[in-house]
């Protein structure tokens, strides 16, 4: 954890911090929120803009009608009411990457409110609540370096004005950083499987500042709050509240007292910065947006979008739990996005066994991918030769430690399992007869290890198999060797 000050445990324990996550999502759709610009990251500066999503005199904003669905979808998803009547309103502020003078955005009366998001804790399932989910248009990009007068000029790109957005307001429910850790990785993970977002941290689809407070333990009453702004990752999320968890307590152990502020995180000094006073509340002048009508959802319109909710992750973990006979481990990391729980299942249901499969593709192969810095689909082995894998190793056909030598050699030299296998054919030795001549040379080579067995020391049983595969350079069949053995050791 970065450390303020180093403060004891004890010191710690002493408080509780309070912590409220504001996130903005960047809608997948082809244009944006009220003009016919393409919504595309990566365009040269300033090139999809037009009189409306520059606010230029006499243009007129005309709502997104995809927008609304990906904003609908993302609502049910996340459990919110949505509500049949919503208002735009102006949210007036001056800002060099704000055109208009004001943003388009929602107040009082947003798309949908009331929901929530579980995460596991140390103590169980807890239920963290969604105050609002409203939809808005982003804002343009001022760029303060990577040109040669930078130290003197900023820098305007415009052409985020008008991206539509869901900003996603939780309730300060949360009360540690592991736990916005994956209040964010859950809702980062519904999100994908809706398809509204690609959810990409590097190109600002997915952005998140963290109000954070603390007050002494058992206190009502909510501590100073800081906002926690430029931090562009889950991980950093976590590190900077851990952080300023500290500082503040810091602060307060002293005998100082915390400022409302904005704060920002530098990843590089691992620490948080002040950027600017918040002790008085901005006045953005809200109102009703004038050149839009209220937002009206149908209940057929709202019953269309839920009925087009695909399965959510934690509905589809405890059933690949239930039905495939996984662990509650490797269902997390097959259910990490929509793309990889489809895959798995489809070739789940051709595995002779699934928990197998499963087992092979977490462990074995995804163990090798991360080590060496790999997406799955970078990988030599198909699951389809996973498939042919997890089938030989249920059938007995192979050893466990003969298909880690053939998955390193399929990684090794690039190849597919099918082909690694052909060429190198190893076999188990299921030939009882053949494994009981190999027990009896190396009972016979061993008596004093012999003689501890009989005298009661069990766990010899192991010094005997060893030696044995040993002797059949690992293609002895386990299950039949330790019977074997046992049975010979028992005799």
């Amino acid at each position: 954890m970065p450390a303020a000050v180093g403060l004891s445990p004890e010191i710690l324990a002493k408080y509780e911090p309070v912590i409220g996550l504001e996130v903005h999502v960047q809608l997948f759709t082809a244009t944006k929120i009220f003009c016919g610009c393409a919504n595309r990251f990566g365009s040269a500066p300033n090139t999809n803009v037009c009189p409306v999503c520059l606010g230029l005199p006499g243009s007129l904003p005309v709502l997104n009608a995809k927008a609304v669905e990906f904003a609908t979808l993302a609502s049910l998803a996340l459990n919110c009411i949505v509500r049949n009547r919503s208002i735009f309103a102006r949210k007036n502020y001056f800002y060099p990457d704000l055109p208009k003078g004001y943003q388009i955005s929602q107040f009082d009366k947003p798309i949908a409110e009331h929901g929530w998001i579980e995460v596991p804790t140390a103590g169980g399932t807890k239920r963290i609540g969604i105050t609002r989910l409203h939809m808005e248009e982003d804002a343009g990009k001022s760029l303060h370096d990577g040109f040669s007068d930078s130290a003197t000029r900023t820098y305007l790109d415009l052409n985020r004005c008008g991206t539509p957005l869901a900003e996603i307001v939780s309730e300060p429910d949360i009360r540690t950083p592991d736990e916005a850790f994956e209040y964010l990785t859950r809702m980062k993970e519904v999100l994908l499987y809706t398809g509204v977002s690609d959810c990409n941290m590097e190109e600002g689809s997915l952005r998140c500042d963290a109000n954070v407070s603390v007050r002494p333990r058992g206190q009502e009453k909510f501590g100073a709050k800081v906002e926690v702004k430029n931090v562009n990752s889950f991980r950093f999320v976590r590190m900077a509240l851990e952080y300023e968890i500290e500082r503040q307590i810091e602060v307060i152990e002293s005998g100082g007292s915390i400022s409302q502020e904005t704060r920002l995180w530098d990843a590089n000094e691992s620490r948080t910065y002040s950027m600017r006073s918040k002790e008085q509340a901005h006045d953005y002048r809200y109102f009703p947006e004038p050149d839009l009508p209220p937002l009206v959802l149908t209940p057929e319109f709202i019953a269309t979008q839920k009925g087009a909710l695909p399965e959510m992750p934690e509905a589809k973990r405890l059933r690949f739990e239930a039905e495939y006979k996984i662990s509650s481990a490797n269902a997390a990391v097959l259910t990490s996005s929509i793309s990889t729980a489809n895959t798995f299942e489809k070739f789940a249901k051709v595995a002779r066994s699934p928990e197998r499969f499963a087992n092979l593709v977490v462990n074995e192969v995804g163990g090798r991918l991360n080590a060496l810095g790999l997406e799955q689909d970078q990988s030599p082995v198909s699951m389809t030769g996973i498939v042919q894998a997890a089938d030989l190793l249920e059938a007995g056909k192979i050893s466990s430690k003969q298909l880690k030598q053939l998955f390193d050699v399929c990684f090794e030299k690039g190849e597919d399992f099918a082909a690694v296998y052909e060429r190198e054919k190893p076999e188990q030795i299921t030939d009882a007869s053949a494994l009981e001549k190999m027990i009896d040379e190396v009972i016979a080579a061993n008596p004093k290890q012999v003689e501890q067995y009989r005298a009661g020391k069990k766990t010899m049983a192991g010094f005997f198999v060893g030696q044995v595969m040993k002797a059949s350079k690992g293609q002895a069949n386990p299950a039949l060797l330790n019977e074997l053995v046992t049975r010979k050791l028992e005799g």
